[in-house]
């Protein structure tokens, strides 16, 4: 897993190289401004909804762990923190998952022609109809975004518990990168693989899943200019690795 991770970080230093030989930025325009405006709707969605989740841990959860008057201000403060925290990881979970099914009629034409010219070979294996790419987008971001929620909230409740939450934190964004590194490999795939396949595959290279993912999660980080950056980057060095582990 370790040589796997290795190697979807590399990918990145090539996608750069070869996005602009191929001059394929202005493909990725439209792409781009979905990432924009769908990651400004969540951040607005969970400006809005952040308070209220917070209101109900301390009123519904916390009081029946804390009946006393003394020190519920402090555990309400605590509590909108939390639900901050949730409704912020659940915003970063949804964007990663909705762009990436959202774009897939467009992503999936880029990552042939980057394909074609890593091979030298002018493949047979043309991408579906938009229409079918943007269902088994759909498909893919519905089993992934359900697992992921699944995995993630419990580890992040139990993030709460003093010295575990260090490594909660750690688990968490591991766990993120995997499904987004998965997410940008499936544009690929899907010219070679049927949906199960498809799963199969990245279970099998979840380092390459995780290195591609680990880079994708620490764009979003970066105000404003990751989002513009995060698709092109991402989905060229995926195809970059899982086209490398396919011939192999």
């Amino acid at each position: 897993m370790i040589n796997g991770f290795a190697q979807g970080l590399r990918a990145y230093f090539e996608a750069y190289r070869i996005l602009s030989r191929l001059r394929l930025w202005k493909y990725f325009a439209i792409p781009i401004v979905l990432s924009v405006i769908i990651f400004f709707i969540i951040g607005i969605l969970s400006y809005f909804f952040s308070e209220d989740i917070g209101n109900y841990i301390a009123n519904v959860w916390f009081s029946n762990f804390w009946p006393w008057d003394h020190g519920r201000g402090t555990i309400h403060n605590i509590s909108n923190i939390l639900g901050a925290m949730i409704v912020i990881l659940i915003g970063f979970i949804v964007f990663k998952h909705l762009i990436m099914a959202i774009s897939a009629p467009f992503i999936g034409p880029i990552s042939k022609i980057i394909e074609d010219d890593f091979t030298g070979i002018i493949s047979e294996k043309e991408n579906s109809s938009s229409l079918k790419l943007l269902l088994r987008g759909v498909r893919i971001a519905m089993r992934n975004l359900l697992r992921e929620l699944l995995l993630t909230l419990p580890i992040l409740f139990l993030g709460l518990i003093p010295v575990i939450g260090l490594f909660s934190t750690v688990l968490i964004f591991l766990l993120q990168s995997y499904f987004a590194g998965f997410g940008n490999m499936d544009p690929t795939l899907e010219r070679h693989f049927t949906y199960k396949e498809s799963i199969l595959f990245v279970q099998k290279n979840k380092g390459i899943a995780i290195g591609n993912g680990f880079v994708f999660m620490l764009f979003l980080l970066i105000p404003f200019v990751g989002i513009i950056f995060i698709i092109p980057f991402s989905v060229t060095s995926a195809t970059i690795a899982t086209v490398k582990i396919i011939n192999e």
